[in-house]
């Protein structure tokens, strides 16, 4: 990895891919006053605990006087806070905080805020399979050694940015299942400051998908919106007719509606909701629009997308494509340049 000079600033970093509570409960929170409140209900309950500052600093959980130390340094049961008490609402133990999906064993691409630039390394753990997420986290979850360990990585964007990030490739646990926590501690080799962070990640064969923020399930099932085997069909009744060849079949058909979440110099966060407009079930949906002058897309999120010149399309993900009848879903993306209010066309399949 290359070696990178520390600026003198202020520390304050935390992970962004696997997105940690606090900065994955500051996306689900931003409003387009600046404003931050949070509609997923576990980062709702983690503000009324912690307050609304710790939302403001995402990037800020640590621990002045760490050097390096873990476990009986940190107390069991307030890991994901790193002992600070002013995050104390993140050690919450839930099963409803934004969930990133993944693929065990398969290599991503982390990023970690550079919100202020150290050299250091980080190292990320994985919880053991006999963990639950009904209780708060303690050392004995995790996997006593870093299924990654990166020292002094480079980096992209500017350093006390929303989007400035150390970035890194890295390879996740193989035989892992289900919903689990990768657990993050970063040590800065030029002082005692350390920081610390719980990222909620379920493997399910997902490649970076985040879920349960603005409104959106937590935790989908293998098709979340999909109907019963048939909820529609009465039951046993002489007077239903057979069936009828003349009867036209269900008509699909789908509607998008964008929104701009957040927006600060040089870029913005929009949001596009898919509805199921027709009277059955769609499989799968496809959302597209032109750009703009001077728009490019940093990344998206629930979705898959794919840039034709200034238009782009945007996919379902594996998880959220099929609608029932009036069904919802939303995805979500981060762009430099200005944002529009960009007519959004909608295909379903």
């Amino acid at each position: 990895m290359t070696v990178v000079t520390p600026n003198a600033a202020s520390a304050h970093g935390a992970a962004m891919t696997p997105g940690s509570r606090t900065y994955l409960c500051w996306v689900d929170g931003l409003d387009q006053t600046g404003q931050i409140r949070p509609t997923n209900q576990a980062c709702s309950a983690a503000v009324n605990q912690s307050g609304a500052n710790s939302l403001y600093n995402w990037f800020s959980v640590l621990r002045s006087d760490a050097a390096g130390r873990k476990a009986g340094f940190i107390p069991d049961g307030q890991l994901c806070s790193g002992g600070n008490s002013g995050f104390s609402g993140y050690n919450l133990a839930r099963n409803d905080w934004p969930l990133t999906h993944l693929t065990a064993g398969a290599t991503m691409e982390f990023k970690y805020s550079n919100w202020a630039h150290h050299p250091g390394t980080f190292y990320f753990y994985i919880t053991k399979d006999s963990w639950s997420p009904n209780r708060a986290l303690a050392w004995s979850d995790l996997e006593e050694t870093p299924f990654l360990t990166v020292t002094n990585p480079p980096q992209r964007g500017a350093v006390g940015t929303n989007d400035g990030h150390y970035y890194f490739s890295g390879r996740l646990p193989s035989n892992k299942s289900g919903q689990h926590i990768i657990y993050s501690h970063w040590v800065r080799s030029d002082s005692q400051e350390n920081f610390y962070g719980c990222s909620d990640v379920v493997f399910d064969g997902g490649n970076g998908q985040v879920t349960g923020i603005r409104g959106n399930p937590a935790t989908p099932g293998p098709n979340p919106t999909t109907p019963g085997p048939n909820p529609t069909t009465p039951g046993p009744n002489p007077t239903t007719p057979g069936p009828n060849p003349t009867t036209p079949a269900p008509s699909g058909g789908c509607s998008a509606t964008y929104r701009t979440v957040s927006s600060w110099g040089g870029g913005f966060q929009g949001e596009v909701t898919v509805r199921n407009t027709g009277t059955s079930s769609i499989g799968g949906w496809s959302a597209s629009w032109n750009l703009g002058s001077g728009v490019a897309i940093n990344s998206v999120w629930s979705g898959t997308h794919s840039v034709s010149g200034s238009n782009i399309t945007v996919r379902n993900a594996a998880w959220n494509g099929t609608l029932a009848p009036n069904a919802s879903t939303t995805f979500g993306f981060t762009a430099s340049g200005t944002s529009g209010t960009p007519a959004v066309t909608c295909s379903a399949s």
